[in-house]
């Protein structure tokens, strides 16, 4: 099987080749450019400047041999000036052609050797006897000519070949230019080239096994979940290709276990219902046939007890107690049982309610009780709370019920404060009782669960199980606070209205 290569390869081997021609057509344009330079620079600075120090050289020249004429035809001194301007020209423009390369050796060195020993043998033949005091004749300035002819034909040697070098140098300059433009066309066309070349690695090896997987994965995620993931291209895109036909699998996989789960749900679901109506069917046997016939026997009981009160023996009288008792206390039991079965089952209406309403209709139910234990019940401002009358003051009167019935040796003292936590509203109950020891906070919210027997304090055990299922019926909670020192609290929460105004106005 023909190896997969990785992305990272043919990104590397792309490259590679790319920066190949890159650095060829980089390497060509600059030995253009250093050409070109060269020739500019050879141009420019060097025979440039020599055709005019030739110039000037000329010109130093005809300058001398026209201050000497007219020094021989006049015998003026004053006209020898041009002739000392004249050296000093040519002492200069010769010091200039020789930095510029006419040094012996050369070519131009050597026409500027021939240059200065003709100038040299006119100097000597025709000025320096003049100077020395011969008289000027007019044979001197017929022996000046021909020497000086031949100062002028070794000058134009000169300028000629300089003149020469100057057409070579710009020729050289105008090749390199060629040169340079057609590698920068090289350079371009490479530069494009290696694009190209990019682009179709990508577009070949990434770009297209990309859309392919996308187009596989879009099928499958719209189409047809049971199709296969199939990969292809680099080892990059097959092994994403293979991760998405695992996650595809695994989909699959908690698509069933939901379909059992769901099918489990709906089996589960008509099972509750179904239970649900046995309990409802309970609840209304429990209140209507049970609680009949109950009453009845609590009724008699309470005849006899009325009839045979101290007729009978004792023992006989402690019977008929204990059956009223136990009478009076099933009743309790099934309407708590009946008001715990009715939270949540069939809401009523929701509405915003004052808490502090709500807490003087319960402490108004427990009106008996708060004069006969001499509790003092105290509270700050209390909130509006959205929720259902009943069921809120089933909650205050619980537990401030519980705070008056767990008390110690001092009359009760009662305590009721909210405030804001977040977005609800916390409440807390606090009295100076008995107690609750830590290892029993989530115990006594359990149904049925008592701390004490029945004879130290009466009850149910149901009361803080209703309050727990009538606060989280209304989206809150409630919990036994551990850290006071003494006596108890409990705690609980409820949201807060958002429309105060529009709750008042329906309350």
């Amino acid at each position: 099987m023909r190896p997969v290569w990785s992305i990272s390869r043919w990104a590397v081997l792309s490259g590679v080749i790319a920066g190949l021609l890159l650095g060829g057509a980089i390497v060509a344009g600059a030995l253009a450019t250093t050409n070109l330079t060269d020739a500019r620079a050879r141009l420019l600075d060097v025979t440039g400047p020599q055709v005019l120090q030739s110039t000037s050289l000329s010109t130093a020249m005809l300058n001398q041999e026209t201050g000497v004429r007219g020094y021989i035809l006049a015998g003026r001194p004053e006209f020898l000036e041009p002739y000392r301007d004249g050296l000093r020209a040519q002492d200069a423009a010769v010091a200039e052609l020789r930095r510029l390369g006419a040094v012996p050796g050369t070519a131009i060195g050597a026409d500027l050797d021939r240059v200065l020993s003709a100038a040299a043998t006119w100097r000597r033949t025709v000025i320096e006897p003049v100077l020395a005091g011969a008289p000027a004749t007019g044979a001197q300035v017929d022996a000046s000519k021909p020497l000086f002819d031949q100062v002028r034909a070794a000058l134009s040697v000169l300028q000629n070949r300089l003149e020469a070098e100057r057409l070579d140098a710009r020729e050289d300059l105008a090749v390199s230019a060629d040169v340079l433009r057609a590698m920068l066309i090289v350079i371009a066309v490479l530069l494009c080239a290696a694009f190209a070349l990019v682009f179709l690695v990508l577009h070949r090896k990434l770009i297209k096994p990309i859309r392919r997987l996308a187009a596989e994965v879009r099928d499958v995620a719209q189409t047809d979940i049971h199709r296969e993931v199939r990969g292809s291209g680099p080892k990059e895109m097959r092994e994403l290709a293979s991760d998405v036909e695992s996650l595809r699998s695994r989909i699959l996989d908690e698509v069933a276990r939901l379909e059992r789960a769901q099918e489990l749900i709906v089996t589960r679901t008509r099972e509750l219902e179904r239970s649900n109506s046995d309990l409802e069917q309970f609840a209304y046997v429990a209140s209507h046939d049970l609680q009949e016939p109950l009453r009845k026997v609590a009724s008699f009981c309470q005849l006899l007890q009325k009839r045979y009160q101290g007729k009978l023996d004792e023992r006989g009288d402690q019977y008929i107690g204990f059956a009223v008792d136990g009478a009076k206390r099933m009743q309790a039991l099934i309407n708590d049982l009946l008001a715990f079965s009715r939270v949540g089952r069939r809401p009523g209406e929701s509405v915003l309610l004052e808490s502090g309403d709500l807490l003087d209709a319960a402490l108004g139910n427990l009106e008996d009780a708060v004069a006969e234990s001499g509790a003092r019940v105290t509270h700050g401002e209390l909130p509006a709370v959205r929720g259902e009358k009943t069921l809120l003051t089933a909650v205050f009167q619980n537990l401030v019920g519980n705070a008056i019935k767990f008390r110690g040796e001092e009359p009760p003292e009662i305590e009721i404060s909210a405030e804001r936590d977040g977005e609800d509203w916390r409440f807390s109950v606090t009295d100076n009782g008995i107690g609750i020891s830590d290892e029993y906070a989530e115990r006594i919210f359990v149904i049925f669960q008592r701390l004490h027997g029945r004879g130290e304090y009466p009850g149910t055990g149901i009361g803080l199980a209703l309050c727990r299922k009538i606060v989280e019926h209304h989206g809150g909670r409630i919990w036994l606070d551990t850290s006071v020192p003494s006596g108890t609290r409990f705690c609980f929460t409820l949201p807060a209205a958002q429309n105060p105004d529009e709750g008042n106005e329906q309350a």
